[in-house]
């Protein structure tokens, strides 16, 4: 994240109206948790995790903020769990959204 980022936040996320922003922030906070409880990845399938090891909650905000604001949405967040989460939570996020939309993994 640059300076600007840290200080005023995605533009991505700012540039939602009231309702949206705060839907935004709840998700990042549920991706915050499954990434601290669960993770984004597993070794098997089953439970949270669908047939290819994908969390299934977060798969699903990672579909309703690609229906929101797309690719640069979906980033948006992404920064944000990656200022919350180790680097390597954040490529499990990567993994587990892919296929969404445009996102590449």
């Amino acid at each position: 994240m640059n300076l600007l980022t840290l200080l005023f936040g995605e533009p991505s996320i700012n540039a939602l109206d009231a309702h949206r922003k705060a839907e935004v922030k709840a998700m990042i906070e549920k991706l915050t948790t499954i990434g601290r409880t669960d993770d984004f990845l597993s070794l098997v399938p089953g439970g949270n995790f669908d047939m290819h090891c994908h969390h299934r909650e977060a798969r699903e905000i990672g579909k309703r903020l690609n229906d929101m604001g797309g690719v640069p949405l979906m980033l948006a967040v992404r920064n944000s769990i990656r200022s919350k989460l180790k680097d390597t939570l954040t490529e499990h996020l990567d993994h587990c959204w892919k296929d969404i939309g445009q996102w590449q993994a």
